[in-house]
Order: C-alpha cells, then sequence, then structure tokens
C-alpha cells in the first residue's frame, strides 16, 4: 500500500562517454557560479570546494569534450569567465534537466497516485544567476 503522505522525488541525471564525464548539474553549478562571479576561485569558494578541485573538473569536461568552457581574463586563480561553447552548455543542460525533471515529476504523480514534490535543493535553479 502506497502512502497518502507527500513524497520527494530525487533525481540524478548526468550524461559521460566512455572517456568520463560529459556533463551533470555539478559542473553546470560550476560554471553559472563562474559566470555570477567572474571568478574560478569564488565559484569554488562558493561550492565548497578547492581551487583545484574546480579547475580539474572544467579540465577534465574540456578533455572530454575537446572545447574550453572558460576563458581567462584576469590575473592568476580570478578573472574567468564562460566561453561561448560553456555558456551555451550549461544553459542547455539546464533547460533539458528541467524538462526531464518535470516530466518524471508527473509522471510519478500519475503513476504512484500520491503528491509528490521536487526535491528542493540548490543547484540548477540558482536563483542569483538568472541570466546563465
Amino acid at each position: 500500500m502506497l502512502t497518502k503522505q507527500g513524497c520527494i522525488m530525487h533525481l540524478h541525471l548526468w550524461l559521460e562517454t566512455k572517456e568520463g564525464m560529459f556533463f551533470g548539474p555539478g559542473r553546470a553549478e560550476l560554471l553559472e557560479r563562474v559566470e555570477y562571479h567572474g571568478s574560478l576561485l569564488k565559484a569554488a569558494d562558493d561550492l565548497g570546494m578547492s581551487y583545484r578541485a574546480a579547475w580539474g573538473k572544467i579540465k577534465k569536461t574540456e578533455a572530454v569534450l575537446g572545447c574550453k568552457l572558460i576563458e581567462k581574463t584576469g590575473s592568476y586563480r580570478k578573472g574567468y569567465r564562460l566561453t561561448d561553447y560553456g555558456r551555451m552548455l550549461a544553459e542547455k543542460f539546464r533547460l533539458w534537466y528541467n524538462d526531464v525533471e518535470e516530466d518524471a515529476l508527473q509522471k510519478a504523480r500519475t503513476v504512484f497516485g500520491v503528491p509528490v514534490e521536487r526535491q528542493e535543493e540548490k543547484g540548477l535553479r540558482l536563483e542569483h544567476c538568472p541570466d546563465v
């Protein structure tokens, strides 16, 4: 018997190739924060990760894609912005993720016949980064 209490839907969704991580919510959020702050260091701090970890994630994804996601605009550890490709990729991923999430939410409500809500978490719905 299914509960009549509300459920929370958790969705883990990313893309990878045999070479490694193609793109996922963490990469999208990192790029959104770089765009917002204009700094990889501030983006990493904002996400509670080291600069080295953030740099490694960006470089790994760039290697898999064969395209630059960010470009330097200033001094060491500061002054980064998204390339046109990085901006497009983050936007397309966010739109795709939100569409899949909404479809999954509606399907869960229909299939299980109980109230289902989306997981509230920071990430692809950053209110302070509306232009990304």
